[in-house]
């Protein structure tokens, strides 16, 4: 059991580390016990960026998505609005932990989808991509705007 423990703590250091390698503005990593995942991400970080999001957008790929990205952590609402395909929305604290994750949002649908406390990050990835992969409450966002902190896995 022991050994176990530690082939595991080994992996997740060694997928930290691979993520730490690759970290660009226009990549994202998730991680967490259930594994690795890395996005291409289109930013979101001013106000009309983020009014925007996805807005009349088709498709996006597989493993891509948008990153929005706030000055200060605050509690934010969701909507989709003009938007044309179903996502999962997950809201990140200012450390990069995952608080909320709203999965399947359906196209146009006006209904809020809130942060249930305060978030810095929002990703928005395909819808069922979070089941798929069994994003959780372990699940960490890995970006280059992370602030630093020894706390919080950043970029270097």
């Amino acid at each position: 059991m022991m050994r176990l423990i530690w082939i595991s703590a080994i992996s997740v250091v060694a997928s930290v580390e691979l993520a730490l390698a690759d970290c660009a503005k226009d990549h994202v990593h998730l991680s967490g016990g259930w594994g690795t995942a890395q996005f291409a991400v289109k930013l979101a970080d001013d106000d009309a960026e983020r009014a925007q999001g996805l807005m009349y957008i088709d498709s996006i790929g597989q493993f891509s998505g948008m990153l929005f990205i706030y000055d200060a952590p605050q509690k934010v609402a969701f909507w989709m609005k003009n938007t044309f395909i179903y996502l999962d929305i997950l809201y990140f604290t200012a450390q990069g932990k995952l608080l909320d994750l709203h999965e399947n949002a359906i196209p146009g649908d006006l209904t809020p989808l809130r942060s249930s406390g305060p978030v810095q990050y929002v990703l928005e990835i395909n819808a069922g991509l979070a089941k798929t992969l069994k994003l959780g409450p372990d699940t960490v966002l890995i970006h280059a705007s992370l602030a630093q902190d020894e706390k919080t896995l950043t970029c270097k």
